[in-house]
């Protein structure tokens, strides 16, 4: 019962997926960026989920739904991404100050088995409040079933392989490999003779599985990558240099894995928007081009020599908690009179109106955390700053 109140104290008062004030001692600039980018997955999470559950049948033909649904694909890589990102971040701040890749590994690898924890939690909380619900929706593989485990063997590849340049060349290699087996794995016959509970981790099954290992998981290790050439600049002059690279190499990444596409394929099935690995990479190169840009627009804050609040950024640092109560919101019985009623513009208007909630509900989640920590609330919680591993 203890564990599962801990569990639970992560979703409202600690980032998942990102930089802790502990384990992540990047600099506020670092921080900011890699936080406004995960407020943005957030808005288009919630935007792919209205448009998904509220959005009228008669208004799903259209050229405008279909670039929503395209636009919506985006989210979870950018949280699988970015949680790589944090991942190998908050390793290399924990070797810093422990002296131990043991240590550092092992606390990642925590988080992770945290965060797979959390995924049967979230579908327990689902079984009890959704009327009709059967147990093995428990079970469902959704994205942090696939996030815990990725974070897990991230941090094992990084450990194992002992030097910078090792960890650059094997964390490559995995995420190229993944990429490259995964319309394989989707075609062969020996996933068959595992439990169901085991191949949807593997194959999407309709109604228990959307997200798979494969190519899922290749997602949050090419973030660790990433994570790790952030890792290795120092001073502003640096960084830029570093970020010039990532906006041309996944610009070059992107249109390479674009025109590739249009290539025969080697592969006897392959579906280009779930299993071919040209999509697989070009949506790596375009979350490669969004650092610069979110990078350039946190630089405000130094060029024009004064702090600033962002909406986006501290929705980002509590991404999990936005993940966690709009879902249900979305699909449960409080919003059953929307399902299926509005046109797309409606729908839009109301995914506007629904992230405005949202962000109010953060803010005020946020207030009550910082008053529990100034123990206004006279509250004793345990592990109240934890390291960000989805935002918290």
């Amino acid at each position: 019962m203890r564990r599962t109140l801990s569990l639970t104290q992560q979703v409202y008062s600690s980032d998942v997926v990102g930089s802790g004030k502990a384990d992540m001692a990047e600099t506020s600039e670092r921080r900011g960026y890699l936080d406004w980018m995960r407020g943005v997955a957030v808005l288009v999470m919630i935007q792919a989920h209205v448009i998904d559950s509220w959005t009228r049948d008669a208004s799903r033909s259209g050229q405008g739904f279909r670039n929503a649904v395209v636009l919506a694909g985006f989210a979870a890589p950018l949280f699988l991404f970015l949680a790589g990102v944090a991942s190998v971040l908050a390793a290399e701040s924990k070797r810093r100050r422990t002296g131990s890749d043991a240590i550092a590994a092992g606390a990642v690898r925590r988080r992770g088995l945290e965060i797979f924890a959390l995924a049967f939690l979230f579908r327990l909380q689902a079984y009890l409040l959704a009327p009709g619900a059967t147990l093995a929706g428990i079970f469902k593989v959704d994205i942090l079933n696939i996030m815990g485990p990725s974070i897990v063997a991230t941090a094992t590849i990084w450990e194992l392989a002992r030097t910078r340049t090792n960890r650059i060349v094997a964390l490559a290699l995995v995420t190229i490999s993944i990429g490259i087996i995964t319309p394989i794995i989707r075609e062969a016959a020996w996933p068959l003779a595992l439990p169901d509970q085991m191949e949807w981790y593997l194959r999407p099954a309709v109604g228990r599985a959307t997200f798979t290992i494969f190519p899922w998981a290749g997602l949050l290790v090419a973030g660790g990558l990433v994570g790790l050439l952030l890792n290795s600049t120092d001073g502003v002059r640096e960084r830029s240099w570093m970020m010039a690279a990532f906006g041309i190499g996944g610009a070059t990444l992107a249109l390479v894995s674009y025109e590739m596409s249009f290539l025969p394929s080697m592969y006897a099935r392959a579906s280009f928007w779930t299993t071919s690995p040209t999509y697989f990479f070009l949506r790596i190169g375009i979350m490669m081009m969004i650092i610069p840009i979110a990078w350039l627009w946190d630089r405000r804050r130094v060029w024009l020599r004064r702090a600033h609040w962002s909406p986006l950024e501290e929705l980002g640092r509590s991404s999990l908690f936005a993940y966690w109560i709009h879902v249900e919101m979305v699909y449960g019985f409080l919003s059953y009179p929307l399902h299926r009623q509005l046109s797309l513009e409606g729908s839009f208007a109301a995914w506007a109106l629904f992230s405005l909630l949202i962000f109010g509900l953060v803010r005020l989640k946020n207030r009550l955390v910082a008053m529990r920590h100034a123990g206004s609330l006279g509250l004793r919680w345990n592990r109240l700053s934890r390291p960000n591993l989805l935002g918290g």
